[in-house]
């Protein structure tokens, strides 16, 4: 791997866990909520964060059985022909797409909660 993809790895991962750390101390304080936050009892939203625990969580558990076993293929194949690099990419982007899905399932959660 050259270094260029490892550093653009590194920054893609740092970004989202700062988006998840970001999240989480949002739905903790109850700032994501807005005015209405001051109506509702504490802790009237738990439903909502615990369906977007479960979606994000459910999400990157399938995101990395998926890149898992297409990764594991696509370097299988990539063993014979080098030429199908970018097709496996590709391909294994769409499998950690899944992961992006559960994300954003999430935001919709904390957002509604």
């Amino acid at each position: 791997m050259s270094v260029w993809f490892r550093r653009g790895v590194l920054a893609v991962s740092s970004v989202l866990v700062l988006l998840a750390v970001t999240l989480l101390i949002m739905a903790l304080t109850g700032t994501a909520a807005g005015a209405d936050a001051a109506a509702q009892p504490a802790g009237a939203n738990w439903a909502a964060l615990l369906g977007a625990a479960i979606a994000v969580a459910g999400s990157c558990v399938g995101a990395g059985v998926a890149v898992a076993y297409t990764g594991a293929a696509a370097l299988a194949a990539l063993s014979e022909r080098p030429e199908l690099f970018g097709r496996a990419i590709v391909i294994v982007g769409l499998a950690e797409g899944i992961a992006i899905y559960g994300l954003v399932i999430g935001i919709i959660l904390i957002g509604r909660a």
